[in-house]
């Protein structure tokens, strides 16, 4: 497998490899440092990570020419950028999707193994804009079915022993599957949880 990894940051570089090397151990990694650059590297590859900011050309234009330079190949954006209009623009381009640079090392990976099998990584807060649009997009989260079973109980208002007890799975699995929920979420509790999957259409 080739990953082509874009980004002016040496640092941000370095991490996504390291993310990539935890999802794809065998992955060819190629580095660019601006869009001319992951234009000219694209093709060939399987799987490009690319920031939006970088020298050469503004988001829009930058994404578009890799995505004509690239044709299917999934291209993940991993951004800083909060900005809605942008990003709704970009997905609109057919990215395979967005991963916010603050978060966590496993999130990251999760949703490098979720593009790479075919899969759309949205942020719940881009999930639920794109859900308004007129074409809404594909969302999916880098969460295993099971947990997505303690999400829909957590949403009911289920404690961590009456899950237990449905699902038929010790207390301490259940804390552990709602940890990896709050993080891929970006909650910080498991209402707030709750909250975000039904804002973003996921319950």
């Amino acid at each position: 497998m080739k990953v082509l990894i874009a980004d002016d940051h040496a640092m941000m570089r370095s991490a996504l490899a390291g993310a990539v090397a935890m999802a794809a151990p065998d992955a060819r990694i190629t580095m660019a440092g601006d869009f001319p650059s992951a234009w000219a590297a694209g093709p060939g590859h399987d799987l490009i990570l690319c920031d939006l900011l970088m020298p050469g050309a503004g988001p829009q234009q930058g994404i578009s020419q890799l995505r004509a330079a690239v044709g299917e190949v999934p291209v993940l954006v991993v951004t800083g950028s909060q900005d809605d209009q942008t990003m709704l623009a970009i997905l609109a381009l057919g990215v395979a999707g967005f991963v916010p640079k603050a978060v966590s090392g496993p999130v990251l990976e999760a949703a490098i193994r979720l593009v790479m099998a075919g899969g759309q990584y949205l942020p719940p807060r881009l999930a639920a804009l794109a859900l308004q649009q007129p074409a809404p997009a594909t969302v999916e989260l880098p969460l295993t079915p099971r947990q997505r079973d303690v999400l829909r109980a957590i949403a009911d208002g289920r404690t961590t022993k009456e899950i237990a007890q449905d699902l038929g799975i010790a207390p301490a699995t259940v804390k552990a599957h709602t940890a990896t929920i709050l993080d891929v979420l970006g909650a910080s509790n498991r209402a707030q949880a709750a909250a975000i999957a039904r804002a973003a259409g996921l319950l």
